[in-house]
C-alpha cells in the first residue's frame, strides 16, 4: 500500500517515512503543501499523513481542496495543536483522524491501520489471489495452497507488487521506483537478491512455480511457465 506523507520537519519525516517503510508501506514525501496537494491530487495513495502546519499551502487548505475534489483518500493530520477545537478544525476540513504532537508510532500505525480498513469501498482490494497464493493485505498475511508463508516487510512488498501485475513483465526499473523508492539505479543486484529470496519462499516447496525470469526484460508472475 502507498502513503503520502506531506511534512516540513526533515528529521520528523525521515522517522515517520522509514517507520512506515518497515511496517510494509511504500512512502512518498512532500515538504509543503502546494507539492503535497498535486502529488495527492495526481498519484494513487491509500491514505496520506498530513502535517497541519505547512509552508506554501496550510494542511487544512490541502486537505479542503482535496475533498472539494472529490478526493476521499483517507487523511490522518498530524498537528502540535491538540486542543478540542483545533481537533475540531481538522475534521471538518475533511480529515479523517487528528493526531497531536509529539505522538507514539505505534498509535499512528494502529490509527493509519483503522483509516485503511474504514476506507475499504466496492472497489478496493484486500485481497490479492494468484493461483495458490494469497495475499491479505489488511492482515499483511500471505499463504499458498493453505500454508502461510512469512515475509520480511520488502519481500513483502515486492511480492505484492508482483501480484498486482500478475501476467505482466515487472521490468527492474519498475521494480526499483515501486519496491524500493528508488528513482535511479544502484547499479547492484539488489533486486535478483530479492527475488531469489523470495522464490526459495513462494515456489521452492510447491510443484509449479509462480515467479519468471523474462530474459532481458525483468520479471513475471503467472501460474504458466
Amino acid at each position: 500500500m502507498r502513503i503520502l506523507v506531506v511534512e516540513d520537519d526533515a528529521e520528523a519525516a525521515a522517522y515517520l517515512a522509514k517507520g512506515l517503510r518497515e511496517s510494509g508501506y511504500v512512502v512518498d514525501h512532500a515538504d509543503n503543501g502546494m507539492d503535497g496537494l498535486y502529488m495527492a491530487t495526481n498519484e494513487p495513495y491509500d491514505a496520506i499523513v498530513l502535517d497541519r502546519m505547512l509552508p506554501r499551502l496550510d494542511g487544512l487548505a490541502v486537505v479542503e481542496t482535496l475533498r472539494k475534489a472529490g478526493k476521499q483518500t483517507p487523511v490522518l493530520i498530524l498537528s502540535a495543536l491538540g486542543e478540542v477545537d483545533a481537533r475540531v478544525q481538522g475534521l471538518r476540513a475533511g480529515g479523517d483522524d487528528y493526531l497531536a504532537k509529539p505522538y507514539a508510532f505505534s498509535e499512528l500505525l494502529a490509527r493509519m491501520e483503522a483509516l485503511l480498513r474504514r476506507g475499504e469501498g466496492p472497489t478496493q482490494q484486500t485481497r490479492l489471489q494468484v493461483g495458490d497464493l494469497e495475499m491479505d493485505l489488511l492482515a499483511r498475511q500471505v499463504t499458498r495452497s493453505g500454508r502461510t508463508i512469512a515475509l520480511q516487510p520488502r519481500e513483502f512488498r515486492l511480492l505484492e507488487y508482483l501480484m498486482r501485475h500478475a501476467g505482466q513483465v515487472v521490468t527492474r526499473t519498475m521494480l526499483l521506483e515501486n519496491v524500493w523508492d528508488y528513482h535511479f539505479d544502484p547499479q547492484t543486484n539488489v533486486i535478483d537478491v530479492h527475488v531469489s529470496r523470495l522464490r526459495q519462499k513462494v515456489d521452492k516447496d510447491f510443484d509449479k512455480a509462480l515467479i519468471h525470469t523474462v530474459r532481458g526484460a525483468g520479471y513475471v508472475l503467472r501460474e504458466s511457465d
